[in-house]
């Protein structure tokens, strides 16, 4: 494999023979940084059927004068036939593939992650100790493995999250410590509902009580006020859009709050 120092740019190779897929790929390799970028170009190349020239860029020097000499202000980049084609994400629209959009938008993809994660385990736990599959306890183990996961993501970034939730919950907004021991509380919860027996007359109460105030929160911040937020339910910074969802995670810990007393 030829470094970028020992030949040309880009290599005669790419243009070798009329009708033969070839490119030649110039990424940065350093003992500091591998582009990734790099990495899903190269593969995506040969899962187009490519044979790659795969020339890395072993220093920032080497980098930096690649670029300069062919007025480019990135890496990954791609030649093919002697064209240049430009970095991974033009590498994806010469396939005529989609690129992710880089303006900011919506996605319910982390709740539907963690949901049917958590929907898997409490099933594969029932089926474990139960020999069953479709039980009560499965439902109420969905709860709170949710739960247990919900408050991992908010507690990875404290402060992140409590920005983000205090803009809608009505608590948050007139008492700001509550924005930090939700988290804790929710995993207390779901720790507990999992625990079960003895437990759940201490734990059930408070997944009733933050079921309750987030529920009336979303009702009043999304059907009443008709505002437009992101939820804080993934943690800080998410894109998940607080509506339906939100108010459906509330209602369930509700919900099973309310089950698991009276049962």
């Amino acid at each position: 494999m030829s470094s970028a120092t020992e030949m040309s740019w880009p290599g005669d190779a790419s243009r070798a023979q009329e009708g033969e897929k070839r490119a030649a790929l110039y990424r940065m390799v350093t003992d500091e940084h591998v582009c990734p970028f790099g990495i899903k170009a190269k593969d995506l190349l040969r899962r187009k059927g490519y044979e790659v020239e795969d020339h890395p860029l072993e220093s920032r020097e080497e980098t930096d004068r690649f670029k300069r000499e062919h007025g480019v202000e990135t890496t990954p980049q791609v030649f093919i036939g002697g064209e240049r084609i430009g970095g991974y994400e033009a590498l994806r629209r010469h396939f005529d593939m989609s690129v992710p959009s880089e303006e900011e938008g919506t996605t319910y993809q982390p709740v539907i992650a963690t949901f049917a994660t958590t929907a898997l385990m409490a099933l594969a736990t029932t089926w474990a100790f139960m020999g069953e599959v479709l039980t009560m306890r499965a439902l109420e183990l969905f709860v709170a493995f949710s739960m247990c996961a919900l408050a991992i993501f908010k507690l990875r970034d404290l402060r992140s999250f409590s920005n983000q939730f205090i803009t809608y919950d009505l608590l948050g907004r007139r008492w700001v410590p509550y924005a930090y021991v939700y988290p804790f509380a929710e995993a207390i919860a779901g720790v507990g509902m999992i625990a079960g027996g003895a437990l759940v007359p201490f734990v059930a109460p408070v997944a009733l009580f933050i079921g309750t105030v987030g529920a009336v929160s979303v009702i009043k911040a999304v059907y009443v006020e008709k505002r437009e937020l992101k939820c804080a339910c993934v943690g800080g910074d998410s894109d998940v859009p607080l509506g339906f969802i939100s108010l459906t995670e509330n209602l369930m810990m509700v919900a099973m709050a309310v089950w698991m007393l009276a049962r």
